[in-house]
């Protein structure tokens, strides 16, 4: 089914004026490196989840423009139309004027960057900032606990600065973080368990093999009041250091090969793919979770991929309305028989 119709530009990134209409299944966009292919990508994410992938609006936005314009056509005949004046953005669906996507007008995506293949090896903050994207289209709830978690963080940061304070300045902070942190940790068990019930058998069917493969949640597994202790332990610790040293801004997501750390055990070719079954599981539980089929933006992903590997990518995806961009043509592709 497709869920975007038509894309249409103005000003933005190294567009003066774009349009591309989506007619089927599967739209294919063949440029060379630099040519404004993922800025047609980040437009549909733009307006389909609220936000970019890439930048800020002073960065999208053309230079020596004053504005840039997306407007998105949905199968349903609804216009997406995002605005932004230099100065701030709006969003406008049904003649209804908002500062952001209303929650109710989301949509679900499965973005796939040719960088989330290195996501094994990269650093802690890549994996959560993954990982979190992933839960907060899965869930709102947690979408919004960690936006409540991360304004209490900085309030509590900006007080251990403060060489006044004392322990009890920060209670009131330390009781929030306890209490978002713990609803955080407790979803993304369980949402891990729900990729973990089928990544193996996912990932062997891809790889042709025996191996098992699975994710490890690296944080402090506790309810609110050990969390609040842990905090007020480390009060004189983070005081010194100026920030909030324990929580869940600071855990990590680790990937399991064979009972072993992926990153050092696992070859490039079995990395990729774990990610390839991550991210075939991440568009069911989507479709799940929310009741929408997501739409699948493939950003020059083939180019990293042999052509066993884009044969299940596209094999897995081709129930999803895609829209790939690449530096080949579509006669290279395995994707040619399904445009």
């Amino acid at each position: 089914m497709n869920i975007v119709k038509k894309v249409n530009l103005r000003n933005f990134r190294c567009y003066d004026e774009f349009e591309l209409d989506c007619n089927r299944a599967t739209s294919l966009i063949v440029g060379e490196n630099g040519s404004g292919k993922t800025s047609i990508l980040e437009a549909v994410y733009l307006a389909l989840r609220g936000k970019s992938f890439k930048g800020v609006d002073k960065d999208i936005m053309k230079r020596d423009a004053d504005f840039y314009r997306v407007e998105v056509t949905l199968a349903d005949a609804r216009d997406i139309i995002i605005r932004f004046d230099g100065r701030k953005k709006s969003f406008e669906i049904d003649n209804r004027k908002s500062l952001r996507l209303p929650k109710k007008d989301k949509y679900p995506v499965v973005l796939f960057e040719p960088d989330d293949l290195y996501l094994v090896g990269s650093s802690p903050a890549r994996r959560r900032d993954y990982f979190d994207e992933l839960f907060k289209q899965m869930d709102s709830h947690y979408a919004l606990a960690l936006g409540k978690y991360n304004k209490a963080l900085k309030q509590r940061n900006d007080l251990l600065k403060n060489e006044e304070i004392n322990v009890d300045d920060l209670f009131s902070w330390n009781v929030m973080c306890a209490n978002y942190g713990v609803e955080i940790i407790n979803a993304r068990q369980k949402y891990l368990e729900k990729i973990n019930e089928s990544l193996t058998d996912t990932y062997r069917n891809i790889a042709k093999n025996s191996d098992k493969c699975s994710l490890r949640y690296l944080g402090e597994i506790c309810d609110e009041n050990k969390y609040l202790a842990i905090l007020e332990q480390n009060y004189e610790r983070d005081k010194l250091f100026g920030y909030t040293s324990f929580g869940i801004h600071r855990d990590d997501f680790e990937f399991v090969f064979n009972d072993k750390k992926a990153d050092g055990s696992a070859s490039r070719g079995e990395i990729r793919s774990m990610i390839l079954a991550l991210k075939f599981i991440e568009a069911r539980i989507l479709e799940k979770e929310t009741g929408y089929a997501p739409v699948v933006l493939l950003d020059d992903i083939f180019s990293e991929l042999d052509n066993a590997r884009q044969k299940h990518l596209v094999e897995n995806f081709k129930d999803y309305q895609m829209i790939i961009t690449s530096t080949a043509a579509p006669a290279d592709l395995d994707i040619s028989k399904i445009l």
